[in-house]
């Protein structure tokens, strides 16, 4: 049977797919344009997007929201005018001024976790961008709901619900994480089942997107199955080539083995998922030492505790410089075992999931 069409307001894309966004620019205007030249969704990832720009270390603001604005544009060329997406952290300093940036170059649609976007909707009000929220927990999902309920007279357009399978930053304890017992499946169904009486006061459906974890097309079908609209996928898409990484970023996530994924603490105080090297070797051992902070970047980081600057290890390991950083992956990223496109990733992932649909 054919996937149904992933409908958010008056988007609509060929496949049920939205792809994740990924930081520091592993999914930027490449990506997310042939993401959605292929049927889905492409998200560009808004977090420390300028670092590639000439200022970046003099103007950081202006060099990012500069770059912001020109991968929306060139992702839309790309995509011949398909949905691009841009996912914003509510944790980022100067949110509200990458929110604009992102309504005013046109992004189809603004997903933002890392935190309640409580404000979002009056960020983006008379724009046609929609708006969706990542969750981790139906009760996110409930108080998000309620307050834009209540203060803006609007639900969102669509809800990401992350799963604790991700990579990056995690909405769980590490405990938790550990513990390995919750599951996407559980908290899909509990968002589902929380958002119902919106749903029905103001006669529209809210999209669920389940994401985290995902590899194979049979996971897309048995979450369609259990009610999300859509699926969000990030890892697969990195040993792509039209992924923005640099090839050895790409190569980390063929050569990566299972025992290599592993459940970090970031410095920003929460936990993600990596994979392992020597450099967070030396940071469990403690061999890392406070540094002072050029990016201040993110709301949580304390940078005199920091033991390494987040935006500099990740933006090293972008360019492949894996002594100076590391690369966050989800838990079924070993499953790699090569570069393919982002086509061939969407048909191998729509043919499967046809079969089980």
């Amino acid at each position: 049977m054919n996937l149904p069409q992933l409908k958010i307001g008056n988007l609509i894309t060929k496949y049920p797919i939205v792809q994740g966004g990924m930081g520091v620019g592993i999914s930027l205007s490449s990506l997310a344009g042939n993401v959605s030249l292929n049927g889905g969704i492409g998200v560009i990832s808004g977090v420390e997007i300028g670092f590639k720009e000439p200022d970046y270390y003099k103007n950081k603001i202006e060099a990012n929201l500069r770059a912001l604005k020109k991968h929306i544009q060139e992702a839309k060329k790309i995509s011949n005018d398909g949905i691009i997406g841009v996912n914003i952290m509510v944790a980022v300093n100067n949110f509200e001024e990458y929110v604009k940036t992102a309504v005013q170059a046109k992004a189809d649609i603004i997903f933002s976790g890392a935190g309640l976007p409580l404000s979002l909707p009056k960020l983006t009000m008379g724009s046609q961008t929609k708006i969706a929220p990542i969750v981790s927990s139906a009760r996110s999902a409930n108080i998000i709901c309620k307050n834009w309920d209540k203060k803006f007279n609007m639900i969102p357009d669509a809800i990401v619900v992350e799963g604790p399978l991700a990579g990056g930053h995690l909405g769980y304890s590490k405990e938790v994480l550990l513990e390995g017992k919750i599951t996407l499946e559980d908290i899909l169904v509990e968002v589902l089942e929380v958002i119902k009486p919106f749903q029905e006061k103001y006669k529209k459906l809210i999209p669920v997107i389940a994401g985290g974890g995902i590899y194979k097309g049979e996971q897309i079908a048995n979450l369609l199955k259990l009610g999300a609209s859509g699926v969000q996928i990030g890892s697969r898409f990195v040993a792509t080539e039209e992924c923005d990484a640099s090839d050895a970023f790409k190569q980390a996530f063929v050569d990566a083995k299972k025992d290599d994924i592993r459940v970090i603490q970031s410095p920003v105080g929460m936990p993600g998922r990596a994979i392992g090297n020597k450099f967070l070797d030396e940071v469990e051992a403690g061999n890392k030492k406070p540094i002072s902070c050029f990016a201040n970047c993110l709301r949580p980081c304390v940078p005199s505790e920091a033991p390494y600057c987040i935006a500099n290890a990740l933006i090293n390991a972008e360019k492949g410089n894996f002594n100076s950083g590391y690369a966050f992956a989800g838990a079924n990223a070993y499953r790699i075992d090569r570069i393919s496109t982002v086509k061939e990733v969407i048909d191998e992932l729509v043919i499967e999931a046809e079969k089980f649909y």
